[in-house]
């Protein structure tokens, strides 16, 4: 019961008091959770895409540019304007690189030198305990000759087994790394160049699976025969991966006279990686592709480049410039200012506020729902 005092104002007296605590306490055992939440406001947990960006910047005199900051950055996503959101010049963050060599008979020539700049590089380039890398040899099979790894020993191991298929009397030939018992189909030499094929694996079954910095590194002269894959579903296997595909031309004319990787029978596995070669017959010289514009086109659409071995650009200088590009990225993030954009490919394009700079990144990705 209150009582009133002098100034009219209701007053609660002891047993007041007492039942006003009685049902205080049994309000918060109908609602354990009351008091906590009145503390701790509710966490709301919403999937927001952000879409990830690595870029290389160039000068006129085709000089690294490392000083530029976010404000200097222009970027665009289906020709509409996006804030960037996230910045960092990325020197220092963990790779993942995949070396790609192609064995068959058209690079016989020059796979020695493959393999020795191959070395160097790797030595160069990885960091014991933060970078891992792997190896994955093609012809007319794809096989991966070392998984991923940061030890230089396998790696080298690896390299070690790199050579073309050579027939053998029965008219069938031996695969880098095949050897009697190892379990390995033989290969058929000059049977094919399944250059498609070892990017759409090399992407989408172990590249897919890794986060940060993705990079691979194609040997080759871009000529395809027998892949199941086509050019198209290669490059869209590394965008999907936010892979940068490095492609380095090795074209030896000479090989071509002799017939030297043109068709053949495909029938060899994928060394363990759960796919299948299988060549397409053999194709007349005059329908031979241009492997330098096939290569050019998946460096350019995952945000990489295409280079040239030369007597003026040896590989080994080549090596060096793709190491300092992937030592000196910009790393962009961004959150597309459309939420219900149709799941499929968009185009981004990314540009400085100074005009005499160039931008070498990915010009697209592909959104899921």
């Amino acid at each position: 019961m209150g009582t009133e005092s002098r100034d009219g104002v209701s007053r609660r007296g002891p047993n007041g008091w007492l039942r006003l605590c009685l049902l205080l306490s049994m309000f918060s055992l109908l609602l354990p959770g009351w008091p906590l939440r009145s503390q701790q406001p509710p966490t709301i947990s919403v999937n927001v895409k952000v879409v990830n960006v690595l870029a290389t910047v160039r000068n006129k005199q085709g000089e690294i540019v490392r000083n530029l900051t976010k404000d200097d950055f222009m970027l665009e996503e289906d020709d509409r304007p996006q804030t960037i959101g996230y910045f960092a010049r990325e020197t220092d963050l963990p790779l993942t690189l995949g070396l790609l060599v192609d064995t068959s008979m058209s690079q016989r020539r020059v796979l020695d030198q493959e393999r020795s700049a191959s070395s160097t590089f790797l030595d160069q380039v990885l960091r014991v305990n933060k970078d891992v890398a792997f190896v994955i040899h093609f012809d007319r099979e794809v096989e991966l000759l070392q998984d991923l790894t940061s030890s230089r020993q396998k790696l080298q191991s690896a390299l070690a087994l790199l050579q073309t298929p050579q027939r053998s009397q029965e008219g069938g030939s031996n695969s880098p790394g095949s050897s009697p018992g190892s379990g390995r189909r033989a290969g058929w030499g000059g049977g094919g160049t399944l250059l498609y094929d070892a990017v759409y694996l090399a992407s989408n079954e172990l590249m897919k699976k890794r986060q940060g910095r993705k990079a691979l590194i194609v040997l080759s002269d871009g000529v395809d025969r027998g892949s199941k894959e086509t050019l198209a579903s290669a490059v869209e296997a590394a965008q999907r991966a936010d892979t940068l595909v490095y492609s380095v031309l090795f074209a030896d004319e000479q090989s071509y006279g002799s017939g030297g990787g043109y068709g053949g029978r495909g029938m060899g596995s994928m060394g363990g990686m759960g796919r299948h070669g299988g060549g397409r017959g053999r194709y007349p010289q005059e329908t031979r592709p241009d492997g330098k514009k096939i290569l050019e086109r998946i460096s350019k659409e995952t945000g990489a480049h295409l280079f040239e071995v030369s007597k003026k650009q040896p590989i080994e200088q080549i090596y060096d410039r793709i190491q300092e590009e992937l030592r000196n990225q910009y790393s962009l993030g961004y959150t597309p200012d459309r939420a219900d954009a149709e799941a499929g490919y968009h185009k981004i394009r990314l540009t400085t506020k100074q005009n005499d700079l160039t931008v070498q990144a990915r010009d697209g990705y592909y959104a899921e729902r």
